[in-house]
């Protein structure tokens, strides 16, 4: 009788195989100690300003990089607006002077404060209080409505609105994204762990993982933000903080699916781990360089915030990725079984039946059997559902939104914007600029006044004691004249031979009429002055220019994510046609995700539109994500098939890859989703879609439609590599 005895490990192999995952444990701690305080330090190199959106070869840009020289300072505008019952009285008039002389007092605030302009209606005042660009804008506009709350005598109430009132409110609304965005995200993740793992272990060491890979990851961007080298806003922070999450959790799920096969089939933890990273590297290593490309074509974008996303998310990316090849395996390889207590695997792959045209036991199984007997209807039952949902894209707004629907919830700035155009023109504190040549100024002028949509028109004159001054045309001349009664006519500010005039708006500065008033004068002044001659920036051309530049950039840069992506695949699966169906499938279920999405912000949540980047951020993740899916699949099926022939290979590859996927699937939604709790409509809308359309992906495409096409086209799937010529003998 003989007895079997596992063969005798050396003390020198015992050691390498305990000092190198003790190792890696080590060097992942100290790069995750180091990196967790920066959560706290990211303000410091993080801005909300909306130069950081600007488009770089936009006129608007060009603008503002020159405001300084005309303005004698770069400030930005914070507009006071008070109204009272009823008229304002002497009495509250002279209050105001007061609160306008403590609000000149406000820390921040640069150069001179104006006095109260009283509305025609008399029921209301406006000042306006320039704040240095260079200060903390909330801080200054939080301290700036603390003196109206303070100073205000009653039957008076006042708000703080324009840039900088909306800039503090955009700040306001970000504040949550480094406390409660990871919590909910991190709670969600774990509790779906613990369900599908049954064991309270494995969620923690998957949660490390990717805890620790988001540590190194914001390490390394705050120390790129702090050279000038990245533009780090809260939009880019909330997104690069769920991508590790959600990322780095998919991949060590990837990588535990392996490990769990081999510890059930009888591996010890050493063998398991090389085992499982062998299987998994190449998926892993795959999936995370195909989202780095989707992400790094970002970059061809003319929008900073865009090109800033692409390389921040990648390094993002690359952490997740290295933690779940490195951090991860050291980890299980420490703990081995007990990792999955209190339910220990005590099968592997054994557990997949041979035969899945029979009647078969276990939800994946079973679902392999149905693709099996019904392929065919099943594909073209899946892509008609899809393509129904996608029709949903027509009712997509996607054009832009005013600046004052960007924060969901109470607004200050938007209930002053909305006081504000009840008694003064829309357009008041948010002005047009426009730079011409000193000697067409007064056709400049012209153009200007003659538009219906500008209420008045005035040129910057430092000189003049409110640092603009009233023009108008005569006989072919500008005339200066200074608005206030009595005081000399300034001269025109002059930089390198250009003036600056400066146009009220009618309407409010983020509203459509407005936007159509400042495309149309752009065109009118080209008429008049030739073209490129005039320069016209201001709030108003900031959001045309970025709304134009994003269109633009969605255009270009989804068929380039596309192309990318396609010869990743094509490299990985050695195949043209599998790659080129697995890209059809995911534009399929991105249009499917888009369009119940459009209907849900429509008529369900009953949102004024989305910014143009929306489809295009939605897109990015979407199919780069979402081609994980195909890749965790599909690598799989191709390696079954080697042995089982085509047919039997992706049943076994579903098989084998269903919980995982849906695990990831699940896990993904989760992360994407808790982006809702910051009150952006950007983040909320992009929560919405990449939520959905990961579970569309998920329960759908990857467990129906894909396996069901492939299995139904057979071994042409591989065409034109070998395997799609391999003898008819492995097919069932």
């Amino acid at each position: 009788m003989s007895s079997r005895r596992r063969p005798t490990i050396d003390t020198t192999t015992r050691w390498i195989r305990i000092g190198i995952p003790v190792l890696l444990v080590l060097v992942w701690l100290v790069g995750g100690s180091i990196g967790g305080p920066y959560f706290g330090k990211v303000d410091e190199v993080s801005t909300n300003d909306q130069s950081s959106y600007l488009p770089s070869s936009a006129d608007a840009t060009k603008v503002s990089e020159r405001l300084a020289a005309f303005t004698g300072g770069d400030t930005i505008p914070a507009i006071v607006v008070v109204v009272g019952d009823t008229a304002l009285t002497d009495a509250q008039r002279a209050e105001l002077a007061a609160v306008a002389a403590d609000l000149a007092a406000v820390e921040g605030v640069a150069g001179d404060v104006s006095p109260a302009v009283i509305s025609d209606d008399g029921r209301a005042a406006q000042i306006f209080v320039p704040l240095d660009a260079d200060a903390e804008i909330s801080t200054s506009v939080a301290q700036l409505r603390q003196v109206l709350a303070d100073d205000l005598p009653a039957g008076l109430q006042g708000w703080v609105t324009g840039p900088a009132g909306f800039s503090a409110d955009l700040v306001a609304g970000f504040l949550g994204i480094d406390g409660l965005l990871l919590l909910v995200a991190l709670g969600a993740v774990f509790v779906i762990l613990v369900v599908v793992y049954r064991s309270p272990l494995l969620p923690i060491l998957v949660l490390v993982t990717a805890t620790f890979a988001l540590c190194v990851a914001l390490l390394t961007v705050w120390w790129l933000a702090k050279a000038g080298v990245l533009v780090l806003n809260g939009q880019v922070q909330g997104i690069l903080f769920i991508l590790v999450i959600g990322a780095a959790t998919d991949y060590a799920l990837l990588y535990v699916a392996r490990f769990r096969e081999a510890i059930g089939g009888g591996a010890g933890r050493w063998t398991a781990t090389v085992a499982a990273w062998r299987g998994a590297v190449e998926p892993i290593l795959a999936s995370g360089g195909t989202v780095i490309a989707g992400l790094l074509c970002l970059l061809l974008s003319d929008l900073a915030t865009n090109r800033a996303l692409g390389p921040i998310a990648s390094i993002g990316i690359a952490f997740a990725v290295l933690s779940a090849l490195t951090f991860l395996p050291a980890l299980l390889a420490l703990f081995g079984r007990v990792a999955f207590w209190p339910f220990i695997p005590r099968t592997g792959v054994a557990d997949i039946p041979d035969d899945l045209t029979q009647r078969v036991r276990g939800l994946w199984p079973r679902q392999a059997r149905l693709v099996a007997r019904r392929a065919r209807p099943i594909w073209i039952v899946s892509t008609i559902v899809l393509l129904i949902a996608a029709a949903g894209v027509l009712q997509l707004k996607a054009d832009g939104v005013p600046a004052s629907d960007l924060v969901l919830g109470a607004s200050d700035a938007r209930d002053g914007q909305n006081a504000l155009a009840e008694h003064f023109p829309g357009g008041s504190g948010s002005p047009v600029y426009v730079i011409v040549p000193q000697d067409r100024l007064a056709q400049a002028a012209t153009v200007l006044a003659a538009d219906a949509g500008i209420d008045d028109v005035a040129v910057s004159a430092q000189d003049a004691p409110s640092g603009q001054a009233t023009v108008t045309v005569e006989g072919g001349r500008a005339v200066l004249t200074s608005a206030i009664p009595g005081q000399p006519a300034p001269a025109a500010t002059v930089s390198d031979g250009d003036v600056l005039l400066i146009a009220t708006l009618a309407a409010e500065a983020d509203s459509a009429a407005a936007a159509d008033t400042v495309k149309a004068l752009r065109a009118q002044l080209t008429d008049a002055l030739g073209e490129g001659t005039a320069l016209v920036g201001g709030v108003t051309a900031t959001d045309v220019d970025t709304n134009d530049t994003s269109i633009r950039d969605r255009t270009l840069i989804i068929p380039i994510v596309l192309a990318v992506i396609l010869v990743i695949l094509m490299l990985l699966l050695r195949s043209i046609l599998a790659p080129v169906l697995l890209i059809l499938s995911v534009i399929v279920s991105f249009a499917a995700a888009l369009g119940v999405s459009a209907l849900v912000f429509t008529h369900v949540l009953g949102f004024p539109g989305a910014d143009p980047a929306v489809p295009l951020y939605g897109f990015v993740f979407l199919v780069a994500l979402g081609i994980d899916y195909n890749i965790f699949l599909m690598t799989r099926v191709r390696e079954e098939s080697l042995s089982h022939g085509t047919r039997r290979g992706i049943l076994r590859g579903l098989v084998a890859t269903g919980g995982v996927i849906t695990s990831a699937g699940l896990v993904l939604a989760a992360t994407f989703a808790a982006l809702g709790v910051i009150p952006i409509l950007f983040l909320a809308q992009l929560a919405v879609i990449v939520a959905f359309g990961v579970l569309l992906d998920t329960f759908v495409v990857r467990s129906l439609l894909v396996p069901a096409l492939a299995y139904d086209l057979g071994r042409r799937i591989w065409w034109p590599s070998k395997l799609s010529r391999r003898e008819r003998t492995l097919e069932p």
